[in-house]
């Protein structure tokens, strides 16, 4: 049984997701920030509540936003997805890739006056190590720290993680005060090295959450507000009701949101981050025989309208695709997309190849708000002599239900992330989305051919990309747009490439 930590964004906002989508937009001019000028405060709608503010604890996705406010990483991710410096100054590889040696900033203190330092890394590395939070895959490879002086570390990871600088600019790369770590008090009021501080008697847990800015922080040109609020509000229509009433000034929504939204005069911005489709998981056959057919898989993908499916359950805001690796990836192949163009006919036909030209069945998980969805997918399978049925469970079971192997397949949304973060989401055989261990000797030559990549690692990544879309492991369907609105009359926002919502140092305040 599978209960592995990457992607399980996914599964928390699941539901939230059914519609991702959005439309260019933006305007204004950002308020200058590079003599530390700020202005007022930003109101964010949030999606979900922070369970914790231990950063071990900490989340992907929309879910790591907040933590960004108490929170440096060691290493910036831009808008771009190109990392920068931030607490690390300079980060370099050994030969085969298992020691990467650190400099650290020297200028830089915890909200506590704690000194920000090599030790501070150390602890902070082994404290998420132990703590086994919601993204403990981030440093499964690693084993240790060295501090060799005040400022430069050398970590020692068991085998090459080609995603391990990218995981320093999320969660695992969370730096918090060293004389917080391991007490109660973090998780409730966080104490990081980060622009703001949180304003505990401005902040209602569950509700909402306020932060100052840090009079002396390191870096005041990240620090373009006085003060960021969020505001959490789980329900799409509160967010909505939110955006348009003025109580908050950026948030996600959905597509049945854009008319009113857009009609109350915010700014609609587009950035897509999510693949939508099935994962055919019993690729053996162990619950569904069929399945183990490569013919009966592609079947499924010839069955599935792309382009009727996008316009009707996400309003045709996306990008119908045919692959599970995103443009911004690295490791997507434009001439694969369209490998499985729709074709009934052709899909009969390679059922009746197989042996199942009178059909078959299986099941799928559903929880509530996928019941659009499963049915109109489930009636074009149904057109060429595919039985999918629905199964309900509830929705905290989902991603333990699949890790569990307990579904043959599933219609899913999930992150198109960095190519070896991919691969260990819902390819490799420690992947949480590939549940019965589906692997060939040539698919884990290629995958290990990824992994000792290093900087060729993203280009390689593209033969593991064609395997599974050649043998159909997916049936992808399309990329939803996100629908990020913002009032446009206060502030200006960048997206964050592979990212549901932008970071907050994509915000500015227009003057």
């Amino acid at each position: 049984m599978k209960f592995g930590n990457i992607a399980k964004a996914s599964a928390v906002a699941v539901v939230a997701a059914l519609a991702l989508s959005a439309c260019a937009g933006g305007g204004g001019t950002p308020a200058p920030t590079s003599d530390g000028q700020r202005g007022g405060t930003l109101t964010i709608g949030a999606l979900a509540d922070v369970t914790s503010w231990d950063p071990a604890q900490a989340h992907v996705g929309h879910a790591l936003q907040p933590y960004q406010a108490p929170y440096d990483t060691l290493i910036l991710r831009e808008p771009d997805g190109t990392l920068s410096p931030m607490l690390a100054t300079e980060w370099s590889y050994n030969e085969d890739r298992t020691q990467l040696t650190i400099d650290l900033r020297t200028d830089v203190t915890f909200s506590d006056g704690e000194v920000f330092n090599a030790d501070a890394v150390q602890a902070n590395f082994d404290h998420f190590k132990a703590a086994n939070g919601r993204q403990a895959a981030q440093l499964a490879a690693y084993e240790s720290t060295e501090v060799v002086d005040e400022d430069t570390v050398v970590v020692t990871l068991a085998t090459p993680d080609p995603a391990f600088e990218y995981y320093l600019s999320q969660a695992a790369g969370l730096m918090g005060s060293p004389a917080a770590l391991d007490t109660e008090g973090i998780s409730t009021a966080p104490v990081g090295s980060g622009p703001y501080e949180m304003d505990t008697q401005g902040s209602v847990t569950g509700s909402q959450y306020t932060f100052t800015a840090r009079e002396d922080y390191w870096n005041p040109e990240l620090q373009k507000f006085d003060k960021i609020v969020f505001k959490v509000l789980t329900d799409p229509t509160a967010r909505l009701n939110a955006l348009v009433s003025g109580q908050v000034d950026a948030t996600l929504l959905d597509a049945r949101a854009i008319a009113q939204a857009e009609g109350a005069g915010k700014t609609l911005t587009a950035y897509q981050t999510d693949w939508a489709g099935l994962l055919l998981m019993d690729r053996d056959g162990a619950q569904v025989p069929a399945l183990a057919d490569v013919r009966v898989r592609q079947a499924i993908n010839h069955a599935l309208d792309r382009d009727a499916l996008l316009e009707t359950l996400a309003l045709d805001q996306g990008t119908t695709t045919g692959q599970v690796f995103g443009p911004d990836s690295g490791a997507f192949v434009e001439e694969i997309d369209d490998l499985y163009p729709y074709d009934p006919d052709k899909a009969r036909e390679l059922l009746e190849d197989a042996g199942f030209g009178d059909g078959f069945e299986f099941s799928v998980p559903t929880v509530p708000g996928f019941e659009t969805i499963l049915a109109v997918v489930g009636q074009q399978l149904a057109d060429v002599g595919i039985t999918m049925t629905p199964q309900s469970i509830p929705p905290q079971n989902l991603v333990s239900d699949l890790g569990a192997g307990k579904f043959p397949a599933t219609f899913f949304f999930l992150f198109q992330g960095e190519p070896w973060v991919a691969i260990n989401q819902m390819i490799s055989t420690s992947a949480l989305y590939n549940p019965f261990d589906s692997t060939t000797p040539e698919l884990q030559e290629l995958i290990d051919a990824v992994q000792y990549g290093g900087d060729e690692s993203a280009e390689l990544a593209k033969e593991v990309n064609r395997y599974v879309t050649e043998n159909a492991w997916f049936a992808p369907v399309y990329r939803p747009d996100q629908i990020f609105f913002t009032d446009g009359k206060k502030i200006t926002v960048e997206p964050q490439i592979q990212q549901a919502v932008p970071s907050i140092y994509n915000f500015s305040p227009i003057q």
